[in-house]
């Protein structure tokens, strides 16, 4: 479907500078980075490591160089996921992509605010009845669709609130805290206090265990959504350099705060008395006793919670923001292109609220909060994986569909071997968590298992099969007449290729006047 610019729109394409490198790359790890996983890989000890550096290797590490190289190089066009993969594959798998990015993250909020719930649950100094409180599935249902409204309402004030509030609270509610923890289990050791974890166990685990396998696999939604901010590619100046500079310098730090904050929560809990929701708010506050500030717990709480609303409103604002503009293009019906007096999606994000106000009533039917967590972070997990399985696919198959566009950072400087390797490599390692998602892990009480696998089969099944009844009945009156989304290089249409190469000399223009002024 070809899309028009109209009006000012077709001459000009927006490009204005909000973002720096420092804030995008905050925000990155911000998206990333939760620090309520920390529990999960605790239980395996020194080989949580193996886990994660694993992990790093063969799925953040291929996502952040493919996501940085595809950024690049469509630097003036949006749609991120969308844009990626709709320029390999064509418009239908492309929303298919942006789609699942977005039903992800929406079903994913219940489960990130579950964790916020906790913390608040910790700032009083009766840890008992703050443990008992945190268990409540009422209270945790009333706190997690307050923080969830909270951030669409902040998300309603534009993407220059959203930045301000996710770089501030990454650092006090994401970044801090996991020095802290860190901090603490340095000076606990150097205090002679009793490891819970033992030095002395293998780096490698027992692969030959399928159910510590299964529950490890998990820890690839860990390092989910670095290329997230791919939709905010249009919003930070000379994004074929700062981009990437921003993607890695995330990865790095999200590596380093997941090893090193998860060996320090293991110090101070046994693996078998390690709760997935509480565990994190204990390791603290026992570090806080020992070292007897236990004062100090509830500006921990408060401080994670802080976090927490800064994560969500990171990925409240971005994936809505990229269906916004692909459902401009015309493949979302006129009510979801509505926007409000800042530019912001407002009715995509009000049925995203909708939506996650039902899945959080599912605590009433899930044996605890605990299971509940588990088995709709393990839907987010398939939903994303194949997303990610279409984004690798795409990276390659546009090294020989568009050989001769530029790419400003290139994964590998000759030939496409590399990125074979990288992409591959992504490509294997998504499929392999993607098939090991569907197993309920033994350490956790999930209740029936057809529970489990009804939410999990029937949702991949709704949510992949959905879009494509919505492109299927997308209609040309869908098409907003101020859209500005710039037309896929496939489009051969004489419009089309007009409209993408005013784009493309718009946003060279644009570029060559902020080198001049930065002179």
């Amino acid at each position: 479907m070809a899309t028009k610019l109209s009006g000012t729109a077709a001459t000009k394409v927006k490009s204005a500078a909000k973002l720096g490198v420092f804030t995008l790359m905050i925000m990155n790890i911000v998206a990333v980075v939760s620090l309520r996983g920390l529990p999960a890989e605790a239980e395996y000890g020194m080989s949580s490591a193996f886990y994660y550096l694993f992990a790093a290797l063969v799925f953040l590490i291929p996502v952040s160089l493919v996501a940085a190289e595809l950024a690049a190089m469509f630097p003036f066009q949006q749609g991120g996921m969308f844009r990626w993969i709709g320029e390999a594959f064509g418009t239908r798998l492309g929303f298919l992509g942006i789609w699942l990015q977005w039903v992800e993250s929406t079903i994913w909020f219940p489960t990130v605010l579950t964790f916020g719930a906790v913390s608040l649950a910790f700032i009083g100094m009766d840890h008992a009845a703050d443990s008992h409180l945190a268990a409540d599935k009422y209270y945790t249902i009333a706190v997690v669709l307050g923080i969830y409204w909270l951030a669409t309402l902040i998300s309603m004030k534009g993407l220059g609130w959203v930045g301000k509030v996710s770089k501030i609270g990454g650092m006090i509610g994401t970044i801090i805290p996991a020095g802290v923890l860190v901090v603490f289990g340095v000076i606990y050791l150097c205090m002679g206090g009793h490891s819970e974890m033992n030095f002395h166990s293998s780096f490698i685990p027992d692969l030959t265990n399928f159910d510590n396998v299964v529950l490890a696999a998990s820890i690839f939604l860990f390092y989910a959504g670095m290329e997230m901010s791919g939709v905010h590619v249009r919003d930070i100046s000379n994004p074929a350099r700062n981009y990437p500079k921003a993607v890695f310098g995330g990865a790095l730090a999200t590596v380093l705060i997941f090893v090193l904050g998860t060996y320090a929560l293991g110090i101070i809990i046994p693996a078998k008395d390690i709760n997935l929701v509480q565990s994190l708010l204990v390791g603290f506050d026992n570090y806080c006793k020992a070292f007897h500030i236990e004062w100090f717990t509830p500006v921990i709480a408060i401080a994670l919670a802080f976090g927490v609303l800064a994560g969500v409103l990171t990925w409240v604002a971005g994936p809505s923001k990229g269906v916004f503009a692909v459902g401009k293009a015309g493949y979302l019906p006129p009510f979801f292109q509505k926007a409000n007096s800042n530019g912001v999606q407002k009715n995509i994000l009000l049925v995203q609220g909708l939506a996650v106000t039902l899945l959080s009533l599912l605590f009433v039917v899930m044996p605890s909060v605990q299971s509940f967590y588990q088995i709709l972070s393990q839907l987010t997990v398939l939903l994303y994986l194949i997303a990610y399985l279409l984004m690798f696919a795409a990276a390659i198959y546009l090294r020989y569909s568009m050989k001769k566009a530029a790419r400003p950072f290139r994964i590998g400087a000759r030939g496409n071997w590399l990125m074979w390797i990288v992409g591959g490599v992504g490509f294997a390692g998504s499929l392999l968590a993607f098939v090991l998602s569907f197993f309920p892990p033994s350490q956790i009480s999930m209740g029936s298992t057809t529970v489990w696998y009804s939410v999990l089969f029937g949702g991949v099944a709704l949510f992949v099969i959905l879009p494509f009844i919505i492109y299927a009945c997308r209609k040309p009156d869908w098409v907003d007449k101020d859209s500005d989304f710039v037309p896929f290089h496939w489009q051969k249409d004489p419009e089309s290729q007009k409209l993408l190469a005013e784009a493309q000399a718009q946003y060279e223009a644009q570029e060559a006047q902020k080198a001049a002024s930065q002179r």
